[in-house]
């Protein structure tokens, strides 16, 4: 079944910009990719640096969704849905790097939403939030959206 941007948006009750094209079907991709300031990685690619706690909480993930990060000054949120019963999310993770927000694993395509970036769908799988950082010379900042 094809997702497109307004059936997300309704379905979730989360309104994007009017700018974006709300009838393009909504990308799913089962590798690497990044949304403005956030960054999705398969766990696979990065486990040798991450600690996942074998305590960790996980909460299955509402039809709302889970606000992961809000862009810089207040700005809009990043957003995880997915279906009922099919993605969970824990924020008790440790990066090397300390840019980990959390992970989240499911079992069907879950979707990452951005009032002004849209949306990109994830294929089955466990994957790392983390938080993009730009360098300048020598120099390096969080990007922020």
């Amino acid at each position: 079944m094809t997702v497109t941007l307004a059936s997300l948006s309704q379905q979730t009750g989360l309104a994007v910009l009017d700018h974006l094209e709300q009838s393009v079907s909504i990308p799913v991709v089962d590798g690497l990719h990044a949304q403005g300031d956030l960054i999705v990685i398969p766990l696979s690619v990065i486990a040798s640096s991450m600690t996942l706690s074998d305590k960790a909480d996980w909460m299955d993930v509402p039809p709302d969704g889970v606000e992961l990060l809000r862009g810089a000054a207040g700005g809009n949120p990043h957003t995880l849905v997915a279906d009922p019963g099919t993605c969970r999310w824990t924020t008790n993770v440790l990066d090397s790097d300390w840019l980990a927000i959390g992970v989240f694993e499911t079992s069907a395509v879950a979707y990452l939403l951005h009032p002004e970036h849209g949306a990109t769908g994830c294929t089955p799988g466990t994957y790392v939030i983390r938080r993009q950082r730009e360098h300048e010379g020598r120099r390096t900042r969080l990007v922020a959206d």
